[in-house]
């Protein structure tokens, strides 16, 4: 069958669920992974025929499509930020407003670099592979690992841990760090249980937990709450910020001196989740807007200690 031909069957069954922009993604995504052919290829070789094996899996890959699977959990693969990430149905998959998240920390840490005219407590410790007290961040829910093997490309001086109460979300953690490359600490933990600490300091805390309400499930689109995990996505519409107050008072006890709190947040509770750090004695608190307008990151200095001047 000709490649054009297998693109219009894609058209026909997809697009009464999805926009043509998105079919066209998906099909040339596929045509990508499974012929290992460019876009452009169907541009120039428009007649380009497939054989019967060639064609099985962009088949396949249709059939999984129509049901609303999300083309990432077909793949098994996921992109974030300069990452190839594995996943599954035991993670989330990595958003752009997460990457957000982890460009506001990597940002900070570029803008105290570039104000320091002496060497600097920070620079000190994100370049000497022999200090004994190395830079240290923790991943809180890390999920595919996205926003710690990240954080651990850009800072390859730094001590990276990350936690998750799934042990089935670490091993594909793990074996992303594997793929990339870079050493991370992990921990089988549940921030629920861990407020009173875990016998650790770190100078950034970041977490991206469960944060929408079981009454926004209607607005959720069908191949993200039929198929991603529901413990990493949603929590009891009477206690919608359970997460962010355990992850608060663990980082009271876990947060060294200048520490640094980012969290990725419910677009809808931003004002609440600010409320909650205010009243945990945080300072500096900012709020930032995702690049769709949304209320989506909280940045926090350590509570009743001088300002964050990482």
């Amino acid at each position: 069958m000709l490649l054009r031909e297998i693109k219009n069957i894609f058209h026909k069954e997809l697009d009464v669920l999805f926009p043509k922009e998105e079919v066209d993604a998906f099909f040339y995504r596929c045509v990508e992974h499974y012929l290992k052919l460019e876009r452009f290829v169907l541009a120039v070789q428009p007649e380009l025929t497939l054989s019967k094996e060639e064609e099985q899996p962009l088949f396949e890959a249709l059939s999984q499509l129509k049901q609303e699977r999300p083309l990432q959990y077909i793949l098994g693969e996921a992109h974030f930020m300069d990452l190839e990430l594995k996943v599954n149905e035991n993670v989330l998959i990595p958003r752009p407003e997460t990457e957000e998240l982890v460009q506001w920390i990597l940002d900070d840490l570029d803008a105290e670099r570039s104000r320091s005219v002496i060497s600097s407590p920070l620079n000190d410790l994100l370049s000497s592979t022999q200090n004994p007290s190395p830079f240290t961040i923790l991943d809180i829910g890390t999920g595919s690992g996205c926003i710690a093997i990240a954080l651990a490309k850009h800072l390859p001086q730094a001590k990276v841990f990350a936690l998750d109460v799934s042990e089935a979300a670490l091993e594909v953690a793990r074996e992303n760090a594997q793929k990339n490359k870079v050493e991370i600490t992990f921990l089988h933990q549940d921030i629920l249980e861990l407020e009173l600490g875990l016998e650790l300091e770190f100078d950034i805390i970041v977490s991206n937990p469960p944060y929408v309400r079981e009454l926004e499930k209607e607005k959720i689109k069908n191949n993200v709450k039929e198929f991603e995990p529901d413990t990493a996505l949603f929590v009891p519409n009477e206690d919608p910020l359970v997460f962010y107050r355990a992850i608060a008072g663990f980082s009271k006890v876990n947060l060294k001196k200048n520490g640094g709190l980012y969290l990725e947040i419910n677009q809808y509770l931003g004002a609440e989740t600010k409320a909650l750090l205010k009243a945990h004695n945080f300072s500096e608190i900012e709020l930032r807007k995702d690049l769709f307008g949304n209320d989506r990151m909280l940045k926090a200095t350590v509570p009743l200690r001088p300002a964050y001047r990482r």
